[in-house]
């Protein structure tokens, strides 16, 4: 996962550079509206809730646009439309998996511009359930590996029930059961580790491998899905290498 992390901490970066701060905020903003209408408007009690929180306020959300959207999210506001969450299932050129994270008022758009995304690019969609076994829901978490004890680390993560703690150069990534996401979230919070990225993802059983320029590609055609408004976010099999991230920075 370190490839995916690292093109991920890029892209991040990269949507802030380019001030697409409406865009930003209208899709956490959907996200704080879901956690809240399933979970309740408490964060205390709703981790998802407290996670959306913290990612919006990681990207300096107002706090006025915030309670909002946990206001719609528990009813208590009728503000904007009606939302869904949906999983599209389909495959990017050179056969790559894709599982599409969509919430939207408007699932005939949606799946309207993710059908014409994938098409064009040489990819298309696929029926339910075709792509979705290829995927396994977990906690992951990525913390920067500068100055931070890794020995501690692993014991942390392994205590509250993680599956598995890997290391590289610039990051720390660990991964865990569903269940065990609070528990990792707060031991790394009570020892004052602050993950970089810490979320429910569907993550592959398998990844496929392909050269720098396929991979390039793939990517690509990734990157016009995720800017799609309705998109919340794309997991896929493939491998990110850093040769492919080099390149794709690199044109």
């Amino acid at each position: 996962m370190s490839g995916h992390s690292h093109w991920a901490t890029i892209r991040r970066k990269k949507g802030a550079a380019d001030a697409k701060r409406g865009q930003i905020f209208t899709r956490l903003a959907r996200e704080i509206v879901l956690a809240a209408r399933q979970g309740g408007g408490d964060p205390s009690t709703n981790v998802a809730l407290e996670l959306a929180i913290e990612r919006a306020r990681a990207q300096n959300m107002p706090k006025d646009n915030i309670e909002r959207a946990i206001k719609r999210g528990t009813g208590e506001s009728r503000e904007g439309g009606e939302l869904e969450q949906i999983y599209y299932e389909g495959y990017a050129n050179h056969g790559v998996a894709l599982m599409i994270e969509v919430v939207t008022d408007n699932r005939n758009r949606a799946v309207a511009e993710i059908r014409h995304a994938l098409t064009r690019n040489g990819g298309n969609m696929a029926e339910a359930g075709s792509v979705g076994w290829q995927f396994n829901r977990a906690a992951y978490f990525s913390i920067p590996a500068q100055g931070v004890d890794q020995n501690k680390v692993f014991e942390l993560a392994v205590e509250a029930g993680a599956d598995d703690v890997t290391f590289d150069e610039g990051s720390i990534e660990i991964i865990g059961p569903v269940d065990s996401f609070k528990a990792i979230k707060d031991s790394l919070h009570s020892a004052g580790i602050t993950p970089e990225e810490a979320a429910l993802r569907l993550l592959p059983k398998n990844e496929i491998e392909l050269n720098a320029d396929a991979t390039v590609q793939v990517m690509r055609t990734i990157e016009l899905l995720e800017d799609l408004d309705d998109v919340q976010e794309v997991f896929s099999n493939l491998t990110i290498t850093d040769e492919a991230i080099a390149k794709l920075e690199g044109e």
